[in-house]
C-alpha cells in the first residue's frame, strides 16, 4: 500500500490546528441544531432503544468517515441530535478517517468541521488506522492516539484495544497478547479497520487477519470486535463466543454489497450511511445502529458471559 509522508512544516501546522477547542424502551427528545440549515431536522424527535441508565458507559461508533461530503455531515448532524437524548462520552473511529489528502485543511474539512458540535461538547474521539490512513495520524491531537498506532484505554469496567489491522506485525501481536493476558476488566472490546468476519462482496472477511488475532481474542476473553472497511452495517452471528460488528458507513456507502443469504449475517443494512450507539453496564451491552435519516436499523443486547441466560 502506497504511503505518503508529511513534511515537518505541514505536520506542525496539523498539530497546532487540532488544538482548537475540543470544539424496547422508546424515548423521545429534542436535539440541538447544526450548520447547513439542519436545525429543523435536529429538532425532530429521536427514538432510543437503549436503557439510558444513570451510571452506564455510553459511547458511539463510526467507521470510514473521512470524505468531507454532505452526507458525512448529515450523519454527524444525526449524531449530535442523538447526543441531546443520549449524551455519549466518546466516539470510536474504525479507520479510513481521511480519504485523499491529509493536509491540515483536510483535517478541518473531513473531521473538525463535521464533528465540531461534538468536540465543543468535550466528546472525545479515539481513532484506529485504516488502509487509506497515513500513519502520522497518530499525532493528530483530536484522534487521541498519543503517538501510537495501536493502544489501550479503559473506561469504567471496559477495556478498549485500538489495533492497526493494516500492519499487524509481530510486535503488535505480542503487545496485544501481553496486554490482554494481564487485563482483568469485565468487558474487553477491540476496534480496528479490517473485519475478521464480513459478508461484503467487495472485501468480505479478512481470513489472514482472523488467523492471527482470533485465537488471541478467544484465549483472553475479548467480548466484542468493532470494524469498518466494508461500507455498510452488519452484525455477525457470534463466532467462538465473540460478537463482531461491521460499521463502515459513516462517510461512504457501498449499496447492495452484503451477500444475499450469507451464513454470517445476523442483521445487515447497506441502503444508507449509518453509525452506532452503545451502552454498557456490568452485566449487559446494549447497541443501536442508526441510519443517516434516523431510522433504527438494528438494536439488541449482549449479555456478559458470566450472566446465565
Amino acid at each position: 500500500m502506497k504511503r505518503f509522508i508529511f513534511s515537518a512544516v505541514v505536520m506542525a501546522a496539523l498539530i497546532l490546528s487540532s488544538s482548537l477547542s475540543p470544539s424496547a424502551y422508546a424515548q423521545t427528545a429534542n436535539g440541538n441544531g447544526s450548520k447547513n440549515g439542519s436545525a429543523a431536522r435536529a429538532h425532530s424527535a429521536v427514538k432510543l432503544t437503549l436503557p439510558l441508565k444513570k451510571d452506564s458507559l455510553k459511547f458511539a461508533v463510526m467507521g470510514d468517515t473521512g470524505t468531507g461530503s454532505d452526507k458525512q455531515q448529515q450523519v454527524a448532524d444525526k449524531m449530535v441530535q442523538y447526543y441531546g437524548t443520549y449524551p455519549f462520552e466518546f466516539v470510536l473511529m474504525l479507520g479510513d478517517n481521511m480519504y485523499g489528502g491529509e493536509s491540515a485543511k483536510d483535517f478541518e474539512i473531513k473531521f473538525a468541521e463535521p464533528y465540531k458540535q461534538l468536540l465543543d461538547k468535550q466528546v472525545k474521539f479515539y481513532a484506529a488506522l485504516g488502509n487509506h490512513d497515513q500513519r502520522l495520524q497518530k499525532n493528530y491531537v483530536n484522534f487521541n492516539m498519543n503517538g501510537k498506532e495501536y493502544y489501550r484505554f479503559k473506561k469504567g469496567n471496559v477495556a478498549f484495544y485500538a489495533l492497526n489491522s493494516t500492519y499487524m506485525d509481530k510486535t503488535q501481536v505480542k503487545w496485544l497478547e501481553d496486554e490482554l493476558a494481564k487485563d482483568t476488566s469485565e468487558w474487553k472490546v477491540a476496534f480496528m479497520h479490517h473485519p475478521p468476519y464480513s459478508s461484503g462482496g467487495k472485501h468480505g472477511s479478512d481470513d489472514q487477519l482472523r488467523e492471527v488475532i482470533e485465537p488471541i481474542f478467544v484465549k483472553y476473553g475479548v467480548n466484542v470486535v468493532l470494524t469498518g472497511h466494508d461500507h455498510f452495517y452488519e452484525r455477525i452471528k457470534p463466532q467462538k463466543g465473540i460478537h463482531y460488528f461491521v460499521s463502515g458507513a459513516a462517510g461512504k456507502l457501498r449499496t447492495g454489497d452484503i451477500k444475499d443469504g450469507s451464513p454470517l449475517t445476523a442483521k445487515g443494512y447497506d441502503r444508507d450511511l449509518s453509525f452506532m450507539l452503545i451502552e454498557v453496564d456490568d452485566k449487559q451491552m446494549h447497541f443501536q445502529a442508526i441510519s443517516r435519516t434516523g431510522e433504527t436499523i438494528d438494536s439488541g443486547v449482549i449479555n456478559h458471559p458470566r450472566v446465565k441466560p
